[in-house]
């Protein structure tokens, strides 16, 4: 008998932590982290590759980099950063600012 509460606490227990880590995925926006992570990553590897300097072989300095503050590609590219992190801040305010994305 006395197996019998604990057999049903334990299946309590475990509805209720199952029921914890549906609200706590469905608050963190997982799709949404995935998508700024990659809106993220892909324009500052492009902007950190451009912004690589160049040397010759006995280690002078040849080449700078590519000019940030020029637009076209390095332009957009910045925008992306500017727009992800815009919709990550406001979205705390409503969800309706991923429709930005759009």
């Amino acid at each position: 008998m006395a197996n019998q509460g604990a057999k049903k606490r334990k299946e309590e227990n475990s509805r209720h932590i199952t029921n914890l880590r549906r609200l706590i995925i469905a608050c963190n926006h997982w799709i949404g982290l995935g998508v700024t992570s990659a809106a993220y990553f892909l324009p500052y590897k492009q902007l950190a590759q451009m912004a690589n300097p160049s040397y010759t072989d006995d280690g002078e300095l040849l080449d700078g980099g590519f000019d940030m503050s020029t637009g076209g590609v390095c332009g957009y590219l910045h925008d992306i950063i500017y727009i992800t992190s815009f919709v990550q801040v406001a979205s705390i305010i409503s969800g309706k600012f991923w429709y930005i994305y759009w």
